[in-house]
């Protein structure tokens, strides 16, 4: 039995929750806002169903805490979004968390990013290793506690030099985590940087308009929209290309994971593997321009990615349209005001001291 503090109680995070405890791990809970926590305090308890049953995952700890969710934990686990990242990643440091830290998911440059934040503060880098993807397609109620209608089959993970002992915990106590050479692979193997963006800027439209209820991986999926899902991801396999890695196209790495039709994979048909994904295909779009689809995927995965295609002097001119469309949606600079170089702690790196510094090769 390992201590496992995981911090993040949302879909993503309760799940998590679910599966460390069904495995015998002794977890403690943490969420910085105590509302979102609030209806499971008195059981101390998770109600869960779909993938992985259905019951209740009784907790360790449930607290808004971080300091007592950290005190004799061997690992820790940040199931957040990563407009979260910041602030957690300087609270970390100013605790001195040392102990291995998996970022369940990394989305893309997470693990640089908490290497950034923890230098500014002097503060020593424990082991960190990040997921290119959640583990999990979940969502959740108060009332009724996390649905998990996906469990990842194959998920790549990767860290920064010396951060191998995150990585031995990540394989070790989620099952289907395979080692990536580097974060570069983990962070260019982001799948919702590919398939959120083009949906949600696309129908920006039909988000703002009064009778706005569609569901987003069947509807809001048309021909058209996969085409430019499909002409951003092969901008995202030449900038991996550049840094030496040999990527799956989309459909493949949805089919790993669990989340596309297995028939509609099998023939290439993008449209119909994405829109035969059983664990997406009640999720509804989004409600307003606020929606993560648009306030996390656009500032914090693809101007990101941006950053990266400019470092292997790639040329990413359908990933620059949607941000400079999402800039004028949301009326600010999304590259200027998401992660950028500076956030990643990468600024004035050509690719070769990239690779260095994220230990390819």
């Amino acid at each position: 039995m390992t201590a496992v503090a995981v911090l993040g109680a949302g879909a993503g995070g309760l799940a998590t929750a679910v599966e460390l405890t069904q495995s015998g791990h002794d977890v403690r809970l943490w969420n910085r806002n105590a509302a979102t926590i609030d209806a499971y305090l008195e059981y101390r308890a998770v109600p869960y169903h779909g993938v992985l049953g259905e019951g209740s995952a009784a907790l360790a700890m449930l607290t808004t805490d971080l300091r007592a969710a950290l005190e004799g934990a061997e690992v820790v686990v940040v199931s957040l979004p990563a407009l979260a990242h910041a602030a957690l990643f300087a609270d970390l440091a100013e605790l001195s968390c040392h102990v291995p830290v998996v970022l369940n998911p990394g989305h893309t440059g997470g693990a640089l990013h908490a290497r950034a934040v923890f230098s500014e503060r002097g503060t020593v880098l424990p082991p960190v290793a990040e997921l290119s993807t959640l583990l999990y397609v979940a969502r959740s109620q108060p009332e009724d506690g996390v649905g998990i209608t996906c469990r990842a089959g194959h998920i790549r993970c990767a860290a920064l030099p010396g951060g191998g002992d995150a990585v031995e915990v990540a394989v070790d106590i989620f099952a289907g985590v395979g080692a990536e050479r580097d974060v570069l692979a983990t962070s260019l193997s982001n799948i919702n940087m590919v398939l959120h963006p083009p949906g949600a800027i696309l129908a920006a439209a039909w988000v703002e308009a009064p009778n706005h209820d569609f569901t987003f991986y069947v509807d809001a999926l048309t021909p058209g929209v996969a085409r430019v899902i499909a002409v951003l991801d092969a901008e995202r396999r030449a900038v991996a290309v550049r840094f030496g890695h040999d990527l799956p196209a989309l459909i493949e790495e949805m089919g790993l994971v669990g989340t596309a039709s297995p028939e509609a994979v099998t023939r290439n048909d993008l449209v119909e593997a994405i829109r035969g994904g059983v664990a997406n295909q009640t999720i509804m779009a989004p409600d307003s321009l606020h929606h993560r689809y648009y306030e996390e995927d656009l500032p914090f995965a693809l101007a990101p990615f941006v950053t990266l295609a400019n470092i292997a002097g790639e040329a990413v001119p359908t990933a620059r349209a949607l941000l400079t469309i999402g800039s004028g949606l949301l009326g600010r600079d999304l590259v200027a005001t998401g992660l950028g170089a500076a956030g990643l702690g990468i600024e004035g790196l050509d690719l070769d001291g990239l690779v260095q510094l994220v230990g390819g090769s």
